[in-house]
């Protein structure tokens, strides 16, 4: 079935679409941004060989068993530069430049700058990746899909030399020990005036526990910031790239810039301010007052929330967060395009949202570091696209497929030069068309979507709407097996939804069965007779998708970022949510910078992962 849906228009609803939204990409129910919570370690598996920790494992049946390690390969000749023999492979690729592209051969947390991974996925995957140079293994045959995905999660959890990667197991057909928190590379800070590190107060995550907190630091980096990197005002400073890493027991990470005063930081709605870390642990601290922790840092009280949604004083449409950068998995980057910026002001209240998983039997303390590189060439302030008008709108039937299509017209002159994608475990297939019907983007994983890069950006320069209106389009699959039989294990289920998000909006009611007589038609939780092919065995239990902000329910959105090129109305500097377009055209001053004064953020990869292409 197909259903067109068309955008809503009032500025009240959507704004209040973007808060619901926040709280549904905030908990995909996972570590690191996967599909759902997994088991640690397999100490007792009775098939496999036995390995000390999934690195190991990858050595062996990777790189020696593929014939990476032979002498005229990356053994003693090391081939490139590169020696993968058991005693030098992991120094020789963790976080070191390769000799044959700007990349390192393994970035923590992040595959899509790995090159080692990228070149063994060129030869597994034939044209899924650009790479420079040939695919590896080199006149061998490619490594297969498990082994790749292994080499994946390994990467995606921060590349450890030790302990064990949760998921690996069994895709190294191996026996690894049970699995203890990982602890990431910190993220090296930018060079001094080059950009600023904001930094996560430590958050304590006790062992088989899982939480999603909100809190609020304060910040200035007046001090920071050259005044060639500055706004116009002096009050904003301006960056083109961002970066962050965080332990990947982190399901998101998230920090919004909140237009909270600081005449307001001791609001009763952000409890007591206590330092987090360092020698003052725990003591009352003053928010504004540097060096008020020692080493630590001076937080609000850490309160549960889902995506600081409703956090903080609240009084009247003013007080406006926005998510300023975060990622829903160890590592992301973004890069904006050549000339185009994004700028926040030097010193506020940020919100920082950190939803995370402890599987383990260890507490633990959790980390995060994000990156802001100054940008240089200040033309264009970035516009994002964040099309968040048919969010919850998938509603398909228990065992049944349906596709959804919405419009979304981008401003006169618009240059799209990124597009991406954020839905849940149903959705199978994400697209966007062109106004002439050519496909400009598709995705088919939802846990990782694909960031479709334009270079040279995509135009839009036409006076008439309909020749700036991009249709976007998902199908998504209600528990359809295969074979197109009801399928019970993957259709939505009424006791399956987490009890948070049936406390906010994610309930079902039942119309379906999922045990019994599947695929028969019930009338709620407790009608499971109606189910029933044997005397008790029926269960009431399947649901139409339900938009939500777990993985258990939907999502459907389209995301991207673009600029107004010269010439056209450019984006409203007042508007404190959307940045949409203004009746002013580009300004410059005599140097060539943009005069623009306001917030200006790219659309966040907060629900996505990664952010970097192949080919960067």
């Amino acid at each position: 079935m197909l259903r067109a849906r068309r955008p809503s228009s009032p500025r009240t609803f959507a704004a209040l679409l973007l808060v619901l939204a926040a709280a549904a990409c905030s908990d995909d129910g996972s570590p690191g941004g996967g599909g759902g919570p997994t088991t640690p370690g397999n100490p007792s598996c009775a098939e496999g060989q036995a390995y000390e920790s999934t690195f190991e494992a990858i050595q062996t049946v990777v790189f020696e068993r593929n014939g990476c390690t032979q002498d005229i390969c990356h053994g003693s000749a090391a081939s490139g530069g590169l020696d993968l023999r058991r005693e030098a492979a992991y120094d020789a690729i963790f976080d070191v430049p390769s000799t044959a592209s700007p990349l390192r051969r393994v970035e923590p947390g992040d595959k899509s700058r790995s090159f080692l991974w990228l070149k063994l996925a060129a030869k597994t995957n034939p044209g899924s990746v650009e790479i420079t140079g040939s695919p590896m293994p080199n006149n061998l045959p490619a490594i297969s899909g498990n082994e790749l995905e292994a080499l994946r999660l390994w990467i995606s959890s921060g590349a450890p030399r030790t302990g064990t990667v949760p998921g690996t197991e069994p895709l190294l057909d191996a026996c690894l020990p049970e699995a203890k928190p990982i602890v990431i590379k910190p993220l090296d800070p930018p060079a001094p005036g080059e950009g600023v590190q904001f930094v996560l107060p430590p958050v304590h995550l006790p062992k088989k526990h899982e939480q999603e907190l909100c809190f609020a630091t304060y910040y200035d980096v007046r001090d920071q910031v050259p005044a060639e990197y500055l706004d116009p005002s002096g009050t904003m400073f301006r960056f083109s790239e961002q970066e962050l890493r965080q332990d990947p027991q982190s399901h998101h990470l998230t920090l919004s810039y909140a237009s909270v005063g600081l005449d307001r930081v001791h609001d009763p709605e952000f409890g007591t301010w206590t330092c987090a870390g360092g020698e003052r642990a725990g003591e009352v601290c003053e928010p504004a007052e540097r060096g008020a922790c020692g080493g630590g840092f001076c937080r609000s009280e850490p309160k549960p929330n889902v995506g600081c949604v409703g956090y903080g004083p609240q009084a009247d449409f003013g007080i406006v967060s926005r998510i300023i950068g975060g990622a829903q998995a160890a590592q992301a980057y973004q890069k904006l395009q050549d000339g185009v910026f994004s700028q926040i002001p030097t010193t506020g209240v940020v919100y920082w949202n950190s939803h995370a998983f402890n599987l383990t039997d260890e507490d633990f303390v959790l980390n995060g570091r994000l990156n802001f590189v100054f940008a240089k060439d200040q033309r264009h302030p970035v516009v994002p696209i964040l099309d968040v008008s048919n969010v919850f709108t998938p509603n398909a039937a228990p065992y049944t497929t349906e596709t959804y299509c919405a419009d979304h017209v981008v401003a006169q002159g618009s240059r799209v030069f990124l597009l991406t994608s954020h839905n849940h475990k149903r959705g199978k297939r994400f697209w966007v068309t062109a106004p002439d019907g050519a496909l400009l983007y598709e995705n088919l994983l939802y846990n990782d979507p694909v960031k479709q890069y334009f270079d040279p950006p995509l135009a839009f320069d036409s006076a008439d709407p309909a020749e700036r209106t991009i249709r976007f389009c998902g199908t998504f699959e209600n528990g359809v097996a295969a074979d197109g039989s009801p399928d019970p294990e993957t259709v939505t289920r009424a006791s399956r939804i987490p009890e948070s998000a049936r406390i906010s909006f994610g309930a079902c009611k039942p119309v379906g069965c999922a045990a019994g007589r599947i695929g028969a038609p019930c009338r709620g939780e407790d009608d499971d007779a109606a189910c029933d092919s044997s005397p008790g065995n029926g269960l009431c239990d399947a649901c139409h998708i339900t938009g939500g902000e777990s993985t258990e329910n939907e999502m459907f959105i389209l995301i991207g970022s673009t600029y107004v090129a010269d010439g056209y109305p450019q984006p409203d500097p007042d508007d404190p949510v959307f940045g949409g377009p203004a009746s002013v055209k580009n300004e410059r001053d005599a140097s060539g910078r943009s005069t623009f004064t306001g917030i200006s953020v790219p659309a966040s990869f907060g629900c996505n992962g990664n952010g970097a292409s192949a080919a960067e």
